[in-house]
């Protein structure tokens, strides 16, 4: 008999238990806070970052995946926090044998083992939401099977809530951003994270869309050995993009115009975005030929009238016209804007669209470091923002925004030196939101994705 999964659906006690262990968690933290400033020195942020990191560590889950997102956004975070936060991803501890027997059991029955040829106790990979285990069929075929973390639906809820009244706070205490739509965004993207079967069909979809580019590897998924809480697929090997940061030049630009084209391309064709920038989510084959793309469950589908803004925005841009970037962003869903608010927002819009608007080979950001990337930026429009804001951001904007700087920071590590400009203008050919409407439509139809995204 298969454990019963209803009990994890956001029970209220699950909740409340997931309360009180993130606020006993964060609580220890804060003694570490407390301690820190009182004894003062000129560490005492590191040894506060640190503290919460380790908190976030043994949390586990939602509460641990935003404080990564979080870590990404430039100057959101001190230098401090935002480098030991995005360590999270990486070093996250896994759960042990006992746990990963009772999960499968109740995913796949009592027979679970039989069905594999061989299944790794340890974890190959763990992070906030689940880990990840090597294991080989019956016909020879090695796959990964990424294994949900237990009573993860309720804590989703418990730590938006705790989010909510975090970044309240953050709103009072610096009040440049209006974070409401920030939260409500992180929320619908953490509970589609949780949906292993609409991972599974968004590996489809991104099967679909790059297929023209036969340089991008999606792992395959094994459907039969797959439920909304365990994802089994086709494991791939690769090696890491900074594995490649002492390569020939030639061989650097090669890899970031393929990343180009493996994030632009969903974007400017379908109106989709792979929403996690993380470096491990891009594995390097054939010596630079090829990529493989991994980990689809924050995948972000947009309206095609957003992405249309976002390419008003670029035309505006190119043609330094301020009336024309006005209404890109009223198009996008900025609200109550004014003259002050655009100039404001077209420091960022200079940061970000900067490499697409100059027609030469060029560095993403000449002279910057990958981790002061958009830092002098944010902190100028942070400081104006305090004293003509706060701005609504649309919640679109905050996967598109974290996106594109993960992938400039990919760029940054490469030392890639490309025609930027021209590779967007190729990616534009033929752009209408009309077509991209249909070709969304179609291709989510195709990959069973249209129901949820009704």
């Amino acid at each position: 008999m298969t454990e019963d999964r209803d009990p994890e659906r956001n029970r209220f006690s699950a909740r409340l238990m997931r309360t009180a262990q993130v606020g006993g968690n964060l609580s220890g933290a804060g003694l570490s806070f407390a301690a820190n400033r009182l004894f003062g020195g000129d560490d005492s942020q590191n040894r506060n970052a640190k503290a919460l990191a380790a908190a976030l560590g043994k949390t586990k889950g939602p509460l641990m995946k935003v404080a990564q997102i979080l870590s990404t956004i430039p100057d959101f975070l001190p230098s401090e926090y935002a480098d030991e936060l995005s360590q999270l991803q990486a070093h996250a501890p896994a759960m042990g044998w006992p746990f990963v027997k009772r999960r499968m059991r109740a995913e796949l029955g009592p027979g679970w083992q039989d069905r594999f040829a061989e299944f790794g106790k340890e974890a190959a990979h763990a992070a906030s939401l689940g880990q990840v285990h090597r294991a080989r069929l019956h016909d020879d075929r090695e796959v990964a099977c990424k294994l949900q973390y237990p009573d993860m639906s309720s804590a989703v809820e418990s730590d938006v809530a705790q989010l909510r009244n975090l970044l309240g706070l953050f709103k009072r205490m610096d009040g440049s951003i209006d974070a409401e739509e920030i939260i409500e965004e992180i929320g619908d993207r953490l509970r589609e994270e949780l949906d292993y079967e609409r991972e599974r069909k968004a590996m489809s979809l991104y099967r679909e869309m790059l297929e023209p580019k036969d340089f991008v590897h999606i792992p395959e998924p094994v459907a039969e050995l797959s439920t909304d809480r365990l994802l089994t697929m086709e494991w791939v090997t690769g090696e890491r993009l900074v594995d490649y940061q002492d390569a020939s030049q030639d061989v650097r630009n090669g890899i970031a115009e393929r990343l180009f084209w493996t994030w632009w391309l969903p974007v400017n064709s379908y109106a989709v975005i792979h929403g996690d920038p993380h470096l491990g989510n891009y594995q390097v084959r054939d010596g630079g030929a090829g990529l493989n793309l991994l980990d689809f469950g924050c995948i972000r589908i947009f309206p095609p009238n957003f992405v249309g803004g976002v390419v008003d925005l670029y035309r505006a841009m190119l043609a330094e016209d301020f009336d024309a970037t006005y209404a890109a962003y009223e198009k996008w869903g900025f609200r109550n804007l004014n003259k002050d608010l655009v100039e404001i927002l077209n420091i960022w819009a200079g940061f970000i669209y900067g490499p697409l608007l100059e027609d030469r080979v060029r560095t993403v950001a000449d002279g910057v470091a990958p981790g002061e990337y958009g830092r002098k930026q944010a902190f100028e429009v942070r400081k104006r923002l305090k004293e003509k804001g706060p701005v609504r951001i649309p919640r679109e904007f905050v996967f598109l925004d974290r996106a594109a700087i993960g992938l400039g920071a990919a760029y940054l590590r490469l030392g890639a030196e490309l025609n930027f400009h021209r590779l967007f203008e190729e990616s534009l050919e033929g752009f209408s939101e009309a077509a991209v409407a249909d070709r969304q439509r179609q291709a989510l139809q195709r990959a069973g994705l249209a129901e949820l995204e009704a």
